[in-house]
């Protein structure tokens, strides 16, 4: 079951014009009809104008349509940066289908608790991926599944509908989007939950299309806009920081990977005006290829860890702008935008993106707020963010408060800088190891070593990296012969787990520390690996 907004708060956004009366669908061809001539998408295997953008989703959507696939039906994503893969995002968004995003990096694990959950009913894969065959993946994940049907293949989609007339395209996705209702849920979203595999995030159309505009409008994006995007876009920061937000204002997606050496050229050449980088590429002003991006950029946007101020000065010697990103699924956006000061960008996440986001710093379990300047876990509640996961009434009472304010557990304090409340993060309650902004979960990590038959006791710990801002770290008690890395990693294999999600280090211990109360010393841990 999806929890929706209670009434009064539906009222409340739409009346504040926050929330529009359209699907995502048809945010995008009007967009589309109004900048029919401008670039769209950029990537390395071509560019896009949003009229052929337009056209050709519209054309995938009949052809999905066609294929016996109805509205309502959830679409596992589990494909890379391509062209095609934005296609693909709205086709079937058009089709009146609903993404699931999961990660090309997920397995057995992941997958098949995902989709049962979500009564997936497509598996959409990419062909030819280094290292791991996907096709032949989908394939064995929907063997004796319950609702599994369809396997499609990204780069065979666009024969699907390609015969068909615009005209006759266009009429079915009018058909089916008459249909849906704008706070219908649009996109299965995933959590870096601390228990199990993640959980699933329900976004609706009108407030993920307004989560988007409002983001492109607080960097002040225009038409003329060329948004830069490297991790991997069929994830939450993807979806609205690079694909419904510049395209809400009119602006092009450039559409690059992780790989620098073949993405910067890329950026340089599509002029990119703006970029995000997250944890995994702090390092990109160092690298030789960034002199040619730099020459269009306006705006460099950080986002994932604690900021070094060495890279905040790195940038600010080029002569470019830079600011902070502190996002999540479920929903809440704080960011240091255009005028704020450099105090503030240098040292906090800024304000909430929506002035109708709420916030309160909280003691932690409790409903008490604590004082401006003062540690607590940070909650929120708003336009954007959810009021529940989906069937999870368990979860979801410990998760948010009694009025509806969502529990990150994220530590932060309020400070008032230049006059303006700002938010700083100092940490999580959750147990989270933040992987190059991919969250990973200690205590499942810990619950899949114990299935290995000869560890007796685990416990995983953040170890500092300096790319990636954090790796994991497994402290095992085991019986026998001592227990390595390799072993390690073939028995995660074995049990079709993530790869980023596999420990990076081992160490073997007697026993696991624990507290006066019991529970495992992680910081004693953390402290013996000084």
């Amino acid at each position: 079951m999806s929890v929706p907004y209670p009434p009064e708060f539906v009222r409340r956004y739409r009346d504040a014009g926050l929330w529009g009366d359209r699907t995502i669908a048809d945010e995008l061809h009007a967009v589309a009809r109004a900048h029919a001539d401008r670039l769209a998408v950029v990537a390395a295997e071509g560019r896009l104008t949003f009229d052929e953008l337009d056209a050709a989703s519209d054309r995938l959507a009949a052809g999905l349509a066609a294929r016996g696939l109805a509205p309502g039906d959830p679409v596992l994503f589990q494909v890379t940066n391509r062209l095609a893969t934005v296609v693909a995002w709205y086709g079937v968004l058009k089709a009146g289908l609903v993404p699931v995003c999961t990660l090309a990096a997920h397995r057995g694990h992941e997958i098949g608790d995902i989709s049962r959950r979500v009564g997936a009913v497509a598996h959409l894969v990419e062909a030819g991926t280094r290292g791991f065959d996907l096709v032949a993946f989908a394939h064995e994940q929907a063997a004796g599944h319950p609702t599994l049907r369809h396997v499609l293949v990204l780069d065979e989609l666009h024969a699907l509908g390609a015969g068909l007339d615009r005209a006759a395209a266009r009429a079915v996705v009018e058909e089916v989007q008459r249909g849906i209702d704008p706070d219908d849920v649009a996109v299965f979203q995933l959590s870096g939950g601390t228990t199990g595999v993640p959980k699933v995030i329900p976004r609706r159309h009108a407030e993920y299309w307004y989560n988007a505009a409002e983001y492109a409008r607080s960097w002040g994006w225009t038409p003329d806009t060329r948004v830069a995007h490297l991790i991997p876009v069929i994830h939450n920061a993807g979806i609205v920081c690079a694909v419904h937000g510049p395209h809400s204002a009119g602006a092009a997606l450039v559409l690059g990977t992780a790989d620098l050496d073949a993405s910067l050229p890329l950026l340089a050449d599509a002029g990119a005006t703006h970029v995000l980088l997250g944890h995994g590429h702090f390092g990109a002003p160092d690298h030789p290829g960034f002199d040619a991006v730099a020459r269009t950029l306006t705006q460099v946007v950080l986002s994932g860890s604690k900021v070094p101020p060495a890279l905040f000065d790195a940038i600010e010697r080029r002569g470019l702008w830079s600011g902070q990103l502190f996002g999540m699924g479920e929903g809440l956006f704080l960011t240091t935008r255009p005028g704020a000061a450099r105090e503030a960008r240098a040292t906090t996440v800024g304000i909430p993106l929506s002035p109708h986001d709420e916030i309160r710093v909280l003691e932690p379990g409790t409903e008490d707020e604590v004082a401006d300047g003062e540690v607590g876990e940070l909650c929120c509640r708003g336009p954007y963010t959810l009021r529940g996961y989906l069937d999870a009434p368990e979860h979801n009472a410990r998760a948010f408060t009694s009025d509806g304010f969502y529990r990150t557990g994220d530590l932060a304090a309020v400070r008032t800088i230049d006059g303006e409340r700002c938010v700083s993060i100092e940490g999580r309650i959750k147990d989270l190891i933040n992987r190059g902004g991919e969250k990973i979960s200690a205590e499942e990590v810990e619950l899949l070593l114990l299935r290995h038959p000869r560890v007796r006791g685990a416990a995983v710990v953040a170890v500092p990296d300096p790319r990636l801002g954090e790796r994991s770290c497994a402290f095992l008690v085991v019986d026998g012969e001592p227990l390595g890395l390799p072993e390690v990693q073939r028995h995660f294999a074995g049990l079709q787990v993530a790869k980023f999600k596999w420990p990076e280090r081992v160490e073997l211990l007697t026993e696991i520390p624990r507290t006066l109360v019991g529970k495992v010393d992680k910081k004693r841990l953390t402290e013996g690996l000084r």
